[in-house]
């Protein structure tokens, strides 16, 4: 398929490019680009307040669609469901010429939830999962869908260490056709159920993030069908196992919130006992094609180049060849302190 963002006349502008808004008179200097979808393109930018993203587009409709999202994301109390929306205004490239939108949002600085896994242990896959089971219990409750739930639409932000929503632009209201989806979280791909945005569509993803986490290396739907092949995949992973049925309810559909599905969760967390990285590895192959399989995406959405719209700052940490018991045990500890003073 043929990638139409590439053709885009706000694809890939060069660094130092500067957006002036028609309306509000505010400037923003692309730094680099962060990433892009079917919807548009997003840039790290800079203007007189700091650094901020810009997501601009030629489709004036799906901007518009996603500021409604963020907009009302903000009026949710108590809840960071989306980067801050800070600005919204037209640019013209070239005098005489079209005119484009755009929108300056929160510049979210983290690390991409499947990195920030691989840094800081297993151990934070759990309490990742029931921040953002929380934050989607709040999103239903408000009337939408995410729709595109994958890690690269997530961050996970620091001090302290809490995973954000990015990319709102697959999120839909509830009751409608998903607008957007990747193949490997969709259970449409993997027969599961329809795309129909509802709660159950994002648990099922939420699922699949979690096999994913224990998965890097994606792979594709083979001759077994979905819920036969997915069930192979978690029986080989000690990680999965101990939520082997949480994932399957969530995959099955048999959740009827997020909230149903965190107690379940934060119940197999209180019972579990510290599981070393290292016996996190996959020992399931796929008997389809595997590797790095880069999920084709339904014919409303491209891959994307960025796995994020945020900037990814690693932070330095000594690794050891092993973790002893002790440290798993004092890990595991804070964790659960964790999980009952933010969560509960």
């Amino acid at each position: 398929m043929m990638n139409n963002t590439m053709k885009s006349q706000v694809g890939n502008l060069p660094q130092g490019t500067t957006i002036f808004g028609k309306w509000h008179q505010n400037s923003y200097t692309i730094l680099k680009t962060l990433g892009y979808g079917a919807t548009g393109h997003v840039y790290l930018t800079r203007n007189t307040s700091g650094y901020a993203a810009l997501k601009i587009s030629e489709n004036s409709l799906s901007i518009t669609s996603e500021v409604n999202v963020l907009r009302h994301f903000s009026k949710v109390r108590g809840y960071s469901l989306g980067p801050s929306l800070i600005d919204v205004d037209d640019w013209q490239q070239k005098k005489g010429g079209p005119t484009y939108s755009f929108y300056v949002m929160e510049y979210l600085e983290g690390e991409a939830f499947l990195k920030f896994i691989e840094k800081k242990g297993m151990e934070w896959a759990g309490i990742l999962i029931l921040q953002l089971l929380t934050d989607l219990q709040t999103l239903h409750e408000e009337g939408w869908v995410f729709g595109d739930l994958k890690p690269d639409n997530l961050i996970v932000t620091s001090n302290p260490s809490k995973v954000r929503l990015i990319d709102v632009g697959g999120t839909t209201i509830r009751g409608r056709a998903i607008k957007e989806f990747t193949e490997f979280y969709d259970r449409g791909y993997w027969g599961l159920g329809s795309r129909k945005a509802e709660p159950t569509y994002d648990l099922f993803a939420v699922a699949m993030i979690m096999v994913n986490t224990c998965y890097p290396k994606q792979f594709l739907k083979n001759g077994e069908g979905g819920l036969k092949q997915l069930t192979s995949v978690i029986q080989g992973n000690p990680w999965l196992m101990k939520h082997e049925k949480v994932i399957i309810r969530a995959l099955s559909g048999k959740y009827d919130s997020a909230g149903a599905m965190k107690k379940d969760v934060l119940q197999v967390l209180s019972e579990a006992k510290p599981i070393s990285t290292t016996q996190t590895k996959a020992k399931y192959t796929p008997q389809s094609r595997a590797g790095n399989y880069a999920s084709r995406t339904s014919r409303h959405q491209q891959p994307k180049k960025a796995t994020s719209s945020v900037k990814t700052t690693p932070k330095s940490k000594a690794k050891g060849v092993l973790e002893t018991g002790v440290l798993l045990t004092i890990v595991l500890a804070a964790y659960f302190f964790y999980i009952y003073g933010q969560l509960l």
